[in-house]
């Protein structure tokens, strides 16, 4: 009985070492934007694969292959720094894209292993909306995080990033109307 005892705190023991020493969980950001023009309008930006101009801080977009669904784009950033991306689910016609953040410093986004899906679905009265959700985990992957790289820190880094963008895009279209 005395050796079922000690097993069994032993495990117990291993168990309680194994959940300290974890490391980051995933991470959801999910942001909208309400958009005053018509969603094939809206789409006509969003999904053109090889203009990511609208996104926060990207001046230069260079892509590598004409499907966006399996392709590779990179996009230059004001400070010369670069984000490469891969492109996942691509349906024009559900007005859908998903990809892939294969790449980025932290100090520009602060995320790791970085997916993020948009979609542009009608409003009514002319008018979009734009969802965009990202997963991602934090961008210090062991433990202990410094405190710009820690869950909190890179929530707030990527939602900023999308909903400067989502603005941008919104001031793009609308200015075109």
């Amino acid at each position: 009985m005395r050796k079922i005892t000690l097993a069994t705190a032993a495990v117990a023991a291993l168990v309680a070492v194994t959940a300290q020493a974890h490391g980051p969980t995933r991470r959801k950001v999910s942001e909208s934007i309400e958009i005053n023009a018509p969603a094939d309008k809206v789409w006509a930006v969003v999904g053109d694969w090889k203009d990511a101009s609208w996104l926060e801080n990207v001046t230069k977009t260079e892509t590598q292959g004409d499907d966006p669904s399996k392709s590779k784009r990179v996009l230059t950033l004001k400070n010369g720094d670069t984000i490469n991306e891969t492109g996942g689910k691509y349906k024009p016609d559900d007005k859908l894209f998903m990809f892939y953040i294969d790449k980025v410093d932290v100090k520009d986004l602060p995320a790791n292993d970085y997916s993020g899906t948009i979609t542009v679905e009608p409003a009514g009265d002319g008018k979009s909306k734009v969802e965009w959700k990202s997963a991602f985990y934090r961008g210090y992957m062991n433990n202990d995080p410094p405190p710009d790289l820690n869950d909190e820190a890179s929530e707030k880094g990527v939602s900023n990033w999308v909903k400067a963008s989502l603005q941008n895009l919104k001031s793009k279209v609308e200015k075109g109307s």
